[in-house]
């Protein structure tokens, strides 16, 4: 029996705000939901199909409690098939507890047995502590039966998964899950974890059976040879796989991710595919032996700068493309060096490479002013290094003299990108030299570090524990960096 089953994947826009696209978006004044839904199978329980909630933390209000903060939000879920209810159910959710104001997104994991047919499902959601109505999504959910012959789960997009004994709407198959919601990979994700299910393959004659994964280009209909693997699998009523898929190497576009069951002579019993889009500029092709060099270009480069402007680059590179500039350093060929940062441009901005090369010259030499010190040049600094990555941050808070923190500066940036408001924090544990390091930041890609106002304060505090590495961190005079982190 062939599986070939879609997720629901098309946008649907409601009176309240509340939006359906691949993962669901819902949305007030305030509030900012997730969400997505797949479906699975249990001998126990029947067809179920499993709802994820990514609630944002930033659009939720959090309450002080004993010193902690955390939100409330009032949950509504039914599913009515014609005009009959068949399930429903009311609860009221809590966050986890945040200490020190760093507010993540927290998620929520809901799993309903329903007889195979179409159904709507109506989701209701209330910020408690917000003034604000409820919004209110209608989502059609067509749940197909999957006990019969050899099937196949939807693919479920993972954050992350670890082992666990517990036993709770977050495992499955002995695995701890965080769902991702997203189907779009940026060039800062290497992998794409997922997982899913194959049922009844014991009915087959043989006791093996195969498992092909492969990737297609959506928009050519090629397979990736690269990414097709193969796996022996003994039958079994249910075969759980977990797969960290590598894509690093994979270049921007639209693909399908596959996984078909397959019997010893190759006949496919059961496909599914994830859809999913990728953004990774991969390596720079540099071909410097046909470098004609521009008279104008050069003339901007001092000989004696030549190589600490190609080293400048760094900050904006890719990895490979910074082994392509270490490997040219160490050939101290300063023609080489010329046009390799000719060709870096050509390549980078085809149409106006030299305007570029100029502009960006200009913002290296600005942040060797602002952060240069006596052992680093400013590109090589935490925050020249951010400065020249993602621009002129929109606003910067200053804090050079507090009686409890080290010295520490904190940079909003209103859009990087498709991403909004993105913080960074950087400190001077050395209280020297301008030597601001990089403490914590939001960004994707970018270093995350809950514990930050722990270390900001451990001039006067002393250190927590892993399970709680925050638990001395208490309100001084002074000390307000997480109030300044938490108010953009």
């Amino acid at each position: 029996m062939i599986i070939n089953r879609m997720p629901i994947k098309y946008l649907i826009a409601f009176l309240l705000g509340f939006t359906y696209v691949n993962s669901t978006v819902a949305q007030s004044n305030n509030l900012k939901v997730y969400l997505d839904t797949k479906q699975f199978y249990s001998s126990v329980t029947g067809n179920f199909i499993e709802l994820y909630f990514q609630f944002v933390g930033y659009s939720v209000n959090f309450m002080s409690k004993d010193s902690v903060l955390q939100a409330e939000l009032a949950v509504s879920i039914q599913f009515k098939e014609k005009d009959s209810t068949i399930i429903s159910d009311v609860y009221r959710l809590q966050s986890p507890l945040m200490k020190d104001s760093i507010i993540d997104d927290f998620f929520d994991v809901q799993r309903f047995a329903l007889k195979p047919g179409s159904y709507e499902l109506i989701i209701q959601l209330a910020d408690i502590n917000s003034k604000e109505p409820a919004i209110q999504s209608i989502v059609p959910v067509n749940i197909e039966d999957l006990s019969k012959g050899i099937t196949v789960s939807d693919i479920e997009t993972i954050e992350y998964a670890q082992l666990s004994e517990e036993n709770n709407l977050f495992v499955k198959s002995g695995y701890h899950m965080i769902p991702r919601l997203s189907t779009f990979y940026a060039e800062q994700l290497t992998s794409l974890p997922i997982y899913l299910e194959f049922y009844n393959s014991s009915d087959l004659v043989d006791s093996i059976c195969a498992i092909k994964e492969f990737i297609i280009n959506t928009e050519n209909g090629e397979e990736l040879l690269a990414f097709t693997n193969y796996f022996k699998q003994n039958t079994a009523e249910v075969i759980p796989l977990i797969r960290n898929i590598d894509i690093s190497e994979l270049p921007s576009g639209k693909y399908a991710l596959n996984y078909s069951l397959l019997t010893t002579n190759l006949s496919e019993m059961a496909t599914q595919s994830l859809f999913f889009e990728r953004s990774n500029e991969l390596e720079l092709n540099f071909d410097l032996s046909d470098m004609v060099l521009d008279p104008s270009f050069q003339n901007s480069i001092n000989s004696d700068s030549v190589s600490y402007y190609l080293e400048s680059l760094i900050p904006i590179s890719k990895p490979a493309e910074v082994k392509n500039i270490v490997s040219t350093l160490k050939q101290s060929d300063e023609e080489g060096q010329r046009r390799h940062i000719q060709a870096f441009w050509a390549i980078t901005d085809p149409d106006n490479s030299y305007e570029s090369w100029i502009k960006y010259k200009s913002q290296v030499n600005l942040v060797q002013q602002l952060y240069g010190n006596n052992f680093q040049e400013g590109f090589e600094t935490d925050r020249g290094r951010v400065y020249l990555q993602y621009g002129s941050p929109t606003n910067i808070t200053q804090r050079e003299i507090s009686s409890s923190e080290y010295p520490y500066e904190i940079w909003m940036y209103n859009k990087i990108g498709q991403f909004s408001n993105r913080r960074f924090i950087f400190y001077n544990p050395d209280l020297v030299n301008n030597a601001y390091r990089l403490l914590h930041s939001d960004m994707l890609g970018e270093l995350k570090n809950p514990s930050w106002p722990q270390i900001l304060s451990s001039r006067n505090t002393n250190k927590g524990n892993v399970d709680n590495p925050n638990q001395n961190v208490q309100d001084h005079w002074g000390g307000n960096s997480d109030d300044l982190f938490r108010q953009y």
